[in-house]
């Protein structure tokens, strides 16, 4: 099992979750995070931590697809190890359904 990140962190991109990762397995993108599924050891604390509730155990049903985002991303995008300032409209997405199209490949500022 790992955790992965899904949908409502689109746009949203809060980094609560970042700070508490003792194996610092998170990987930033331009207006997402993802978790690097073979660096995660299974701890849970990052879970509860996520404002936008957007991160769960990848043995929840019809994740498949966030399995695979999480893992091409973090190969690709850099490290995140501190929490950052969120954007100033995140609470407005926090909720919106429909953002993966919105999903941006641009890695992002890092640390």
């Amino acid at each position: 099992m790992t955790y992965i990140v899904m949908e409502n962190c689109i746009k949203c991109k809060f980094t609560d979750c970042v700070e508490v990762c003792p194996v610092d397995c998170f990987y930033e993108g331009e207006n997402f995070l993802v978790i690097h599924p073979d660096e995660c050891i299974d701890c849970g604390v990052c879970e509860p931590e996520c404002p936008a509730d957007a991160i769960r155990p990848d043995t929840e049903p019809d994740i498949e697809i966030w399995l695979e985002i999480n893992t091409k991303y973090a190969e690709i995008w850099p490290n995140i190890t501190m929490k950052k300032d969120q954007a100033v409209d995140a609470e407005d997405w926090d909720g919106k359904p429909g953002k993966l199209p919105l999903l941006s490949e641009q890695p992002g500022e890092g640390d």
